[in-house]
Order: C-alpha cells, then structure tokens, then sequence
C-alpha cells in the first residue's frame, strides 16, 4: 500500500464551509438616531444608511478540506482495513474502508476507486454523502459539518457548484441558489433570521453581494437596486418604512451619491387620498444634499438653488403657493439681503421675516415620499411636455416649462382634490386605493364643460391618448396617474385657448391659468349625469357597465383617419335601440334626441341635433340609463312583479305537493 500525496488529514474530496456565510456588516452605518441631533433648521435628514442594524451573523467555521483535483486509486491512500467485495486486486461493488487517522468510507467501488452513491467521514465528525466519480465528490450530494451545518445540491469537483442549499447549524441563516468554485455565484437568496423576516435576494459574485439586488430589513425597510461589495453602489431605492422617508438614486459604497430624490411623509389628509410631503430633488454628495437642487414643501412652496452639506448656500429662488418669487443669495441656510432690495427696507424686511418664518415652521417637521426623474413639481407631477414645448422656439422652451409648472403648484391642491374626488366616484370604497379611471375622466371633463369648446370628448380622447393603440384610446377602465391627469389638463388647455394667447408670454401658462378660471375651479367636483347621481344607482349601474362596453363595442365603428379608433355615432345608437325593439310610444326617436343633449352627446343648435356626433363610452351608458327610466313605466314595473309574485306562489304550491306526498 502507498502512500499518496493527498494524505487523509487533508479531508480529501470536501471543501471547506465559507469563514462566514454572510459577507462582512456593512460599513459606515449611520442611524435616524444619530442623524436626528442634527440641527433643526434643516428641511429633514438626509440618511446615507439603514436605520436598522442588522447583525450580520456569520456562518460557522470548519475544518479546511483540500478537495482532489487528481484522480488517485484507492492503492495509493493508506487504509487501514476494507470489507467488501473484490475483483481481481481491485475494491469492486459495496465495501467499508477505514483509512489511517480514522476517516471512513462506506459505498460503492469501481476499479479500486470510490464510484457512485456512498458517504466519507472523516474524524471530527464531517460527512459527504452523495455520488463520487474516480475517488472524487461529483454531481449531487449533502455535506454535513459536526457543528449541524448542512448543504445539499450540486456538486464539482468537491465543490459546491450549481444550485443548492445552505443551512447554518448554529444560527437561523440558511442560502438557496447558485454556486460557482464553493461561493456564492449567480443568483440567489440569504435569510438572516428563523422567521425569514430579514433577507436578500439578487446577484452574487464570489460571496458578496455585488449587481442587482432586494434587501429586506428586520424593521421592514428595504432597499432594491445596485449593489458592490456589499454595499448599495449604483442605483437603487430605498424604502425607511419605520420612518416614512424615501430615497430613489445614485448611491456609492452605501451612501447617497450623484442626483436622486429623497422624501419624508408626514400625514395623511382626512378627505384626501394625498399624503403631506416634503421633497428634495437633486445632487447628493456622501448623503447630504450638495450641489443643485429641488426642495418641494408640504404646503407647495418650492426652493430651487444651490445647496451646501444640507443647507442652502449660494444662489436659490423661492416661489411660494401663491406665485410670489423671492430670488437672491443664501447663506448657511438663510437669505441674504441684495442691494437692489435695500432701498426698499420695509418690503424687503417683511419678505425676509416672512420667508424666514415659513422655513422655521415647515422645517421643524419631518416629511414624506416619492420616485421617479427629478423635477420641480416633484415626482408625482412630472409633466410629460415635450410634444407641446416642441411646438415653440428651442429658446423659449425652457422658460415656458417652467412657468407652466410654477402656474400648476399654484393649483395643485385643487387639481389633486379633484382628482380624489372622481377617482372615488362609483367605487364601493372611498379609501386611498382608488385611481382615477378614463370613465370619471369624462365625467370631469363633462362636470367642467371641455365639451362646450367646439371639441367632443372622443376628439379630446384622440388629442390626448392618439399615440396608443386603437383599442385603448376610448377604453373607460384605463387608468390615469396624477401626473398623466395634469399632463392632459395642460395639453387640454393650449388646444383650447392657443389662439386667445397666441401672441403673449408664457403661453403655456397664460392658456392653463384660463382653463383652470373658466372652466375648473367655477365647476369641478359638481357633478352631472345620471350615473353617479346616487351611491345606490351608481353600484346597481356599475354592475352591468362590462356587459354595456361589449354592445358598445358591437356597435362601434372604426374612424376613416388616424389614428382608426372605433366610436358609436348618435345614428348608431338610435339604430341599435331599433335593432333590440326598444322604441315605442314612451321611447320614441325624438325623445331620444332630448336624451342625447341631456347627456352633452349633443349640443343643441339651430339646425337640431348633428347624429354624425361621436359618443364616449361614459355619453353611451348615460344615454342608456336615459332610456331605461323613459321605456320602463311604473304599469311595466307592477306587471312584472306580478308575474315574479305568481312564479313564487307556483313554486311554493309545487314544493308544498311535494312535501304532502
């Protein structure tokens, strides 16, 4: 018997467990205690780290194990003694070998070598059983430390490699996904603790976390983005639910790096669907706000300058909810007094108390959340302009955005009253789930009369969603976000009122105040219609509002131009009311034609009623509920319950004869 090379000490064809399962705990950890002795003359607390710490338990050591990387025979490792079948010289089918240093095998052979299914032991209690190919641990197979450590999967060389399990013995971490050369490699899944409420899943490479990647906190906050080295590097959101704050951009070894969007919530209004927010929107430097930035204020004022380890320093504007501008230069978070302002000493000091006032007020408060592209308006209103800004020189694009979006924060609180307001029109409950479908868009775009301006809503509908596909540009369930919501106001109101102001500056605004005088604020939230005219007939119609959007889908018929779109036409509709035998005396075709204008299908003129009019889907349903209280009569009502009270009585005899017999 010789000797090898790879004695049995060296725990031949098993690789040793990781010093650690989970990679070293992040660094630089700053938490919302720490941070919060910060001085309260800051808007909120920019947090580069979770609030939550975490240990990162390790998993336990073992014994280092040289896997084989030659393919010996048995004859060369010094055994100590063997049982089993033989063939020739050579270990043959099942055996038990017992090698110098008390390390076992037991399994099957194959040409003196161990091959196939069979378990390695070595002294100090680890175990390998699976499938080994010429001496070496191949393909699937479970190692067991003494410690209770246990992975199950695939195997290579001795390696785990492929997809398998970890499970620590000693703390309630345990793995599930890829390996490659013993670490983790590819994707896959850690949990931290037994009840699995602290966890990451995403993309390893050689045992750190490093790609994209979902993290899970004890507390419940998370984080979903880029990670290096096990730190959150990239781009990434992150999600402080215990503290109601909100991070979504670039970071750079766990901190907040580069532009993003930061927010903090601080209530939830009682007849609203909108939290009460603050905002800031810009450049981050090591997680302070630093460079350019947008802070948006709960109540709609908005800063827009420079900014300096949190504090605003150097050039800034302040536009308030009611327009007013404050421009000039700040300094360690104050403004700094010009001297074109000092010859007007009076105003300028009661701009300043009152500017100096409201940032004391609004920034001794902690505030909110929000994601998406950095704007003025925060993220939530993040008009989508550019079709319409391409219509004006490129020099003026800029200015006409931005007076727009300062026009739109001065309604804001209006326009997102309005938009809860519809958005819970019909709905079994009035809770903040509720979005604002193209149904109720309608009907606030009705309520306010956009229909009165020479345009029908199936021509609004073109004008706003002509770039979707013709299926979708009339369907009623679609819906609109906040910001597609005031998007289409803004394109709504140049279409409108282009004309009126077409020779005057910001045009964009001067047309969206008009709209917002004329047509929002004197009518919105009044609403109209037989449709939600009642909480109780409103649920009963809503029942049959799938079933109505098939005939009225039957009944459509595709526009000859661009973008093809199918309506029903005033002419269809009375010709489907024919078709299902609908007209008689009560319901006659002249009445029908009072239907139309009652619903805004049609707007009355000298020459009647043009039946080349489109109708919406909202004006179809309408029109129908119309008929259905003029066709259906009180004697038609009674005469069915008869019949209903004689099906029951003539049901109940039949039971009871049976029941007699």
């Amino acid at each position: 018997k010789k000797k090898d090379a790879k004695k049995d000490g060296k725990k031949a064809a098993v690789e040793k467990s990781e010093d650690s399962l989970e990679t070293p705990a992040e660094s630089s950890l700053t938490t919302l205690g720490d941070l919060r002795s910060d001085s309260l003359s800051e808007e909120t607390l920019a947090i580069p780290e979770a609030p939550d710490k975490e240990p990162e338990v390790e998993e336990p050591p073992v014994p280092p194990v040289t896997p084989f990387y030659e393919e010996p025979v048995l004859a060369q490792v010094i055994i100590k003694s063997y049982e089993g079948e033989r063939v020739k010289e050579f270990f043959e089918g099942e055996g038990f070998i017992c090698f110098v240093g008390g390390n076992t095998y037991k399994g099957l052979f194959s040409e003196g070598r161990m091959n196939g299914e069979g378990t390695y032991t070595w002294a100090d209690g680890v175990k390998y059983e699976g499938t080994f190919v010429k001496n070496v641990p191949t393909y699937n197979g479970c190692y067991t430390w003494n410690d209770g450590s246990v992975y199950e999967g695939s195997i290579q060389d001795g390696l785990r490699h492929g997809y398998g399990v970890f499970r620590s013995g000693t703390h309630p971490i345990s793995y599930i996904g890829y390996w490659c050369k013993g670490k983790r490699h590819g994707k896959g899944t850690i949990y931290y603790d037994q009840e699995q409420t602290s966890w990451y899943a995403g993309d390893w490479v050689n045992n750190v976390r490093e790609g994209w990647g979902f993290r899970c906190y004890r507390s419940g906050n998370t984080y979903f983005g880029q990670w290096k080295k096990n730190l959150r590097h990239g781009h990434g959101k992150m999600v402080w639910l215990t503290d109601n704050q909100e991070y979504e951009g670039e970071w750079e070894c766990g901190l907040q790096h580069g532009s993003g969007i930061h927010s903090w919530l601080l209530k939830r209004m009682e007849t609203s669907k909108y939290s009460v927010w603050n905002e800031y929107s810009g450049d981050f430097v090591k997680g302070e706000r630093h460079g350019h930035g947008t802070f948006l204020y709960s109540d709609g004022t908005v800063y827009s300058g420079e900014w300096v380890h949190n504090k605003k320093h150097g050039k800034g504007i302040f536009v308030f909810k009611n327009g007013v501008n404050f421009e000039g230069e700040f300094i360690n978070d104050r403004h700094v007094e010009s001297p074109a302002r000092q010859g007007s000493a009076v105003k300028a000091k009661n701009q300043r108390l009152v500017l100096t006032y409201f940032i004391c007020l609004v920034e001794r408060t902690r505030i909110v959340n929000a994601s998406g592209e950095i704007f003025v308006l925060g993220s939530d209103i993040d008009l989508d302009l550019s079709s319409l800004l391409a219509s004006f020189p490129r020099e003026n694009r800029e200015t006409e955005s931005q007076q727009v979006q300062l026009a739109v924060l001065r309604h804001v609180s209006k326009l997102r009253k309005a938009y809860y307001f519809y958005s819970t029109l019909g709905c079994a409950t009035s809770d903040s789930t509720c979005s604002l479908t193209m149904l109720q868009f309608w009907r606030f775009l009705k309520d306010c009369n956009f229909h009165l301006s020479s345009v029908t809503l199936a021509e609004i509908d073109r004008l706003l969603r002509g770039h979707q596909s013709p299926e979708d540009i009339h369907d009623p369930s679609d819906i609109l976000l906040f910001r597609t919501f005031v998007s289409h106001l803004v394109h709504l109101a140049f279409h409108i009122y282009h004309e009126k102001y077409k020779d005057e500056v910001p045009h964009l605004e001067k047309c969206f105040l008009e709209m917002m005088s004329r047509n929002i604020l004197p009518s919105a939230c009044c609403v109209q219609g037989i449709l939600y005219s009642g909480e109780e007939f409103s649920a009963f119609a809503m029942s049959y509002l799938e079933k109505c959007w098939e005939i009225y889908g039957d009944f459509s018929r595709p526009c000859p131009r661009h973008p093809f779109d199918s309506t029903v036409k005033l002419r269809q509709f009375l010709w489907m009311l024919d078709d299902f035998k609908l007209l008689n005396e009560q319901l006659t075709a002249p009445r029908v034609l009072g239907i139309f204008v009652k619903v805004g299908a049609s707007v009355p003129g000298i020459h009647g009623v043009n039946l080349e009019l489109e109708m919406v889907f909202l004006e179809f349903f309408e029109a129908l509920l119309e008929c259905a209280l003029v066709y259906v009569t009180e004697d038609m009502i009674r005469k069915k319950e008869a019949q209903d009270n004689e099906k029951r009585s003539s049901f109940e005899i039949k039971e009871l004869s049976k029941e007699t017999s």
